[in-house]
């Protein structure tokens, strides 16, 4: 059953969401050779204590940390380490999750330390414009897999793969709610969407194959090829307006209509 919220929930949301974007708009001051994933997310912990959210993600299943970030060719869940050392040239995921007055908001950004190659560049890039596509199907009327489908249609022409094992999800009161979000398939099929859903849409593309693995720790999701993968995700909420990306700036909100 997907959650139909109001506007008040939404408003929590977009709360949450608006604190996150500023802490992730700031930590890429962060991202320079020398500095672990462990200080990342201890930085990113204190940060979040600062603005009053809470982390949707430590304690979740065991998990010990407040962010997953992943390095290269870890295309999700990348457990932050003491002894993984930023190096120039990498590529970084960093996927936080948390909540404001009990309502939550997801969003990962891809970073590069220093200067990035070409070509993996351009996988970055079309990793947020195929978050872009997603976005702009998520709309009053069409079917769920409209937004599936020009995710994939907008990686695939550019000669990427999108990642089938792991997909974005509803969120809300929970992390993690109906429906399941994968980045492929055919338009026009799944649930009519309403207004008032709230979707985490994320896709994970790589530059390979879209093989996956999950490492003996039982959370970091490798690709099969080692080649590098890249993951970013937003928070939206669907309004007869049109989708409104709750893990932005508050002024980008209420220039997008959150009535």
């Amino acid at each position: 059953m997907i959650h139909i919220k109001d506007k008040f929930s939404i408003q929590k949301m977009a709360q949450a969401g608006s604190l996150l974007s500023d802490i992730l708009v700031r930590v890429e001051d962060l991202i320079k050779p020398g500095v672990s994933t462990a200080e990342i997310d201890a930085w990113i912990e204190s940060q979040l204590q600062k603005k009053g959210l809470i982390s949707s993600v430590k304690g979740y299943m065991g998990y010990r940390h407040v962010s997953c970030i992943s390095v290269n060719d870890v295309v999700v869940h990348g457990v932050p380490q003491a002894d993984c050392i930023l190096q120039l040239g990498d590529l970084v995921k960093i996927d936080v999750c948390a909540s404001w007055n009990g309502y939550c908001a997801d969003m990962a950004r891809s970073f590069f330390v220093g200067q990035s190659s070409e070509q993996a560049q351009k996988l970055v890039d079309v990793a947020y414009q195929a978050l872009k596509k997603g976005i702009d199907q998520a709309r009053v009327g069409n079917r769920l897999s409209d937004i599936s489908s020009a995710i994939q249609q907008e990686v695939e022409k550019h000669g990427f793969s999108v990642v089938r094992d792991f997909a974005g999800h509803g969120i809300g009161r929970n992390m993690h709610e109906a429906p399941e979000i994968v980045n492929y398939g055919k338009p026009g099929k799944g649930p009519v969407l309403k207004e008032g859903m709230t979707f985490a849409i994320e896709p994970m593309i790589t530059a390979g194959k879209y093989n996956v693995y999950v490492a003996n720790d039982g959370w970091t999701v490798k690709t099969v090829d080692r080649s590098l993968a890249a993951h970013v995700e937003d928070t939206i909420a669907i309004t007869n307006a049109g989708p409104v990306i709750l893990t932005s700036s508050s002024e980008q909100q209420n220039n997008a209509s959150l009535s």
